[in-house]
C-alpha cells in the first residue's frame, strides 16, 4: 500500500486558531483550590476545516481552505500560519464576530482547561455568497471536496438561506468529484447526496436519537438514514474500537485501531477526513481508503495537541515486513524531520520524561569516530537527535569541493544508524537556533572541542543540561580521509 499523493483538494468550513500553552503543576494556589500552572512554552495552530487542509498539506497535496476568519490578532495568525503552510486561502472577512478561537491549557501533555472565542450564528447573506464565489472558483481544478462543519455558522441552514452544503454538493454531482463531509448537528438533511459522512458513534447517535451503546443497532438505523438521505457511506469513528465503513447496499467492514497509544484525540477526526479524500482522489477504493485513514488516525492521537499527520509518517506506517529499498527508504524517512515536527515529537518524549540529547556534524563521510559519536551519544539518554548542515552550510564550512554526499543522502545514512530517533537539517553556520528551541538535556561534541568552544553549551547549561565531549578515535577524520583520496 502506498500514496502518490499529486492530487488537489478542496476544503471548505469553519476554520479556526488554536492556541496552547504548555505548564508545569507543582502545587495547589493558596487564594482558592486551583493548580498553579507555571508557563513553560505556547504555540498555536490551524484548527478546524484549517487544520484538515494543514493534514493535506503536510501529505504533499495542493490544497485550497474556503472559509471566514475576521481581521482581528487571531485571524492575522492564522492567515500567517496557512501561508507558512502553503496552503491557498483567498481572504473572506467577517465584520459582525471575532475569529474562532480555542485556547487550550496543558499540563504533562494533558489538557486541563479550554477557553473558547467565537459565535456559532449563521453567517450574513453577502458572506455566504463570498465563499460560494470562492468554493466555485477552486472548483474546476478539485479532485475531491472536504466540508468540514464545526457548527460555527458556514453551513448553517434557515427558512430564507439554503445551506452552502447543498449547492457545493448539487455542483459536485454534476462534475462527478467526490464530496466528504465532517459532520455536525442533529440534521444531516443538507448533506444529502454526498458521497461519505465521518461522524464518530456519539455525534451519528445524536442524529439517530438512540443510545450508542448498542452498535449493531445503531447501524442499523444509520442504514436507515442513510436511505433517505441518499448518503453513499458513513465511516464511523469508534474510538478505541477503530472504525467501521457502512455503504448504503448494507455492506459493514469493520477496522480495528491502529493506535499503539492515546495521549489527545484533538484533531484526529480531521487526520481521518483528509488522508481519507487524498487516497479516494489518488484512485483508491473506499475501503482501502478508510484503512490508509485508519492507519493516520494511529499516528494522530499519540501526538499532543492538533497536529497532523506528513507523509514520510504515514509511509512509514503503512510500510509492511516487505524488506526492499523503497521500504527500507520509507522507514528511514520517518526519522528525518522538520523542525515543527520535531519540536512535536520532543513535546511527545518529554511527556513520557524521555532523556533528549543532541548532536551536531556536517557527517559527510561516516567514519569509525562518527560511529562511536553517535554510539556513546545514544547512551547518555533516552532518544538522540542529530543536525547535520545543509549543502549550503558546509560549503560556507568547508569550502566550495565539500560536501562529498549530497545532503539527502547524509541525512539517509544518520537515520540508518543504531540509537539515532531523529534526524534534521539546518542551513545556518551553527545550529544554535535549534539548540536555543530544542534545549535538549545533554548536548554532545567531539574532545577536539574544549566546553567554551561548545556551540550552545552555556544555553544548555542554564536551562539545567549537561555538555559531554566525546573522545575522538585519532586518525580519522573526513578532511583527511579526501585528503589521502587525492594524492
Amino acid at each position: 500500500m502506498d500514496l502518490a499523493l499529486s492530487k488537489r483538494l478542496l476544503v471548505v468550513g469553519d476554520v479556526m486558531l488554536d492556541r496552547y500553552t504548555e505548564t508545569q503543576v507543582q502545587r495547589i494556589s493558596p487564594e482558592a483550590p486551583v493548580p498553579v500552572a507555571n508557563v513553560q512554552r505556547r504555540w498555536n495552530a490551524p484548527g478546524g476545516a484549517a487544520n484538515v487542509a494543514r493534514n493535506l498539506s503536510r501529505l504533499g497535496l495542493a490544497v485550497t481552505l474556503v472559509g471566514a476568519r475576521a481581521n482581528d490578532q487571531s485571524g492575522q495568525e492564522l492567515a500567517c500560519l496557512l501561508d507558512q503552510e502553503s496552503i491557498m486561502a483567498p481572504p473572506c472577512l467577517c465584520t459582525d464576530r471575532p475569529t474562532t478561537c480555542k485556547s487550550r491549557i496543558l499540563a504533562r501533555g494533558q489538557q486541563l482547561l479550554r477557553l473558547d472565542e467565537e459565535s456559532c450564528q449563521p453567517f450574513s447573506s453577502e458572506l455566504v455568497k463570498k465563499l460560494w464565489q470562492n468554493t466555485e472558483h477552486a472548483l474546476p481544478w478539485a479532485q475531491a471536496v472536504i466540508l468540514s462543519d464545526y457548527g460555527k455558522g458556514v453551513f448553517a441552514e434557515s427558512p430564507k438561506q439554503p445551506s452552502l452544503a447543498r449547492e457545493i454538493i448539487a455542483h459536485c454531482r454534476q462534475k462527478s468529484i467526490p464530496v466528504l463531509v465532517d459532520p455536525k448537528g442533529s440534521d444531516w438533511s443538507r448533506f444529502s447526496y454526498a458521497d461519505c459522512l465521518t461522524p464518530n458513534t456519539r455525534e451519528l447517535a445524536c442524529v439517530l436519537k438512540t443510545d450508542n451503546g448498542d452498535f449493531e443497532h445503531l447501524v442499523q438505523e444509520a442504514l436507515n438514514l442513510m436511505q433517505s438521505l441518499n448518503l453513499s457511506r458513513l465511516l464511523v469513528t469508534r474510538g478505541a474500537k477503530g472504525m467501521a465503513m457502512l455503504e448504503r447496499n448494507g455492506q459493514v467492514t469493520e477496522l480495528p485501531t491502529k493506535a499503539h497509544e492515546v495521549c489527545d484525540v484533538s484533531g484526529a477526526g480531521d487526520t481521518v477526513i483528509a488522508v481519507l479524500a487524498a487516497a479516494v482522489a489518488e484512485g483508491y477504493d473506499w475501503i482501502e481508503a478508510a484503512k490508509i485513514a485508519n492507519v493516520a488516525a494511529g499516528i494522530v492521537v499519540a501526538k499532543v495537541g492538533t497536529s497532523p499527520v506528513d507523509r514520510d509518517e504515514l509511509l512509514s506506517a503503512l510500510a509492511s515486513d516487505n524488506n526492499s529499498f523503497s521500504m527500507t527508504v520509507n522507514a528511514l524517512s520517518s526519522k528525518i524531520m522538520s523542525q515543527g515536527r520535531l519540536l512535536e515529537k520532543i513535546a511527545e518524549w518529554r511527556r513520557h520524561h524521555d532523556r533528549i540529547v543532541f548532536t551536531n556534524g556536517c557527517f559527510d563521510l561516516i567514519h569509525p569516530g562518527h560511529i562511536k559519536l553517535v554510539q556513546e551519544a545514544a547512551h547518555l539518554g533516552d532518544r538522540l537527535v542529530v543536525a547535520i548542515n545543509s549543502d549550503a552550510s558546509v560549503k560556507r564550512l568547508k569550502g566550495p569541493d565539500r560536501p562529498i554526499q549530497p545532503e539527502n543522502a547524509r541525512v539517509l545514512v544518520m537515520a540508518g544508524l543504531t540509537g539515532v530517533d531523529a534526524v534534521i537539517l539546518f542551513d545556518d553556520d551553527t545550529p544554535l537556533e535549534l539548540i536555543t528551541k530544542i534545549l535538549p538535556d545533554v548536548l554532545v561534541k567531539g574532545s577536539d572541542y574544549r566546553l567554551d568552544t561548545v556551540v550552545g553549551a552555556d544555553i544548555v547549561q542554564k536551562s539545567g543540561g549537561e555538555v559531554h565531549l566525546v573522545q575522538i578515535i585519532d586518525g580519522f577524520s573526513t578532511s583527511r580521509i579526501v585528503s589521502a583520496f587525492a594524492q
